[in-house]
Parts: C-alpha cells; structure tokens; sequence
C-alpha cells in the first residue's frame, strides 16, 4: 500500500494530498452556469411564474391578466426562464403557450418539498 503524502494545512491542522487536490480542484470549476440559474431563481416573479406554470401552461395573456406586470415585463421574465432551460413554449393559433420543462419541474418539487410548511 502506497505511503499517502499529508499536506500540513495550518499549525496541526492536516489533510492527505488527494484529498487537498480534490477540494482544490472543487474550489477551481467553473460555476458560471450555476451562478445564473440561482440568479434566475433569485426574482420573485419569477419564482411566481414558475408556480403559475405548474398549475397549467399559459399564454403571458393570462399571466398578465393575473399579475399586475405589464405584458413586456413578463416576456422579459420569461425568456430569462427559457434561457436557463426551467420553461419552453410551443405555438397554438395565434398565442405562445408557456410551460414547464421536465427541468424546470423537477426543479420546483424539489424547492418547494425543501421549503414546504409543516
């Protein structure tokens, strides 16, 4: 069995040099994308349309109607949502229906069971 190198961190404090590399490589990724998500999440309104959405798939006509956020306001909202892969949108007749993608629903049950009032 080879001999693990420990690496002495502060005063007694010490780690073996596998375990260093490894939390100096986690220190190091690139969390970018992750950044922007919890950016995306940070916006009430948008945490808000994400919980409209999963009741059913809209058009911003009834997220408008609902809300007091003016129509640009809320495709501005939504385009931040479909950027980061928690909504899509399909055509029906002369409407743009939103809904919830797989992700984005996984990603809402999974936040509000965290969050849920007992």
């Amino acid at each position: 069995m080879s001999e693990k190198k420990i690496i002495e961190v502060r005063d007694a404090y010490s780690l073996p040099e596998d375990v260093f590399e490894a939390v100096h490589t986690a220190l190091n990724e690139d969390v970018d994308e992750v950044v922007s998500l919890f950016k995306v999440l940070a916006d009430p309104t948008r945490l808000r349309i994400l919980k409209a959405l999963e009741v059913q798939s809209l058009c911003v006509c009834v997220l408008v109607e609902a809300t007091d956020q003016k129509h640009s306001a809320l495709s501005y909202h939504l385009k931040l949502l479909k950027e980061a892969g928690l909504v899509d949108s399909q055509r029906e007749r002369s409407f743009q229906i939103y809904y919830l993608t797989e992700f984005g629903n996984l990603l809402l049950k999974h936040i509000e069971k965290r969050f849920e009032k007992s």
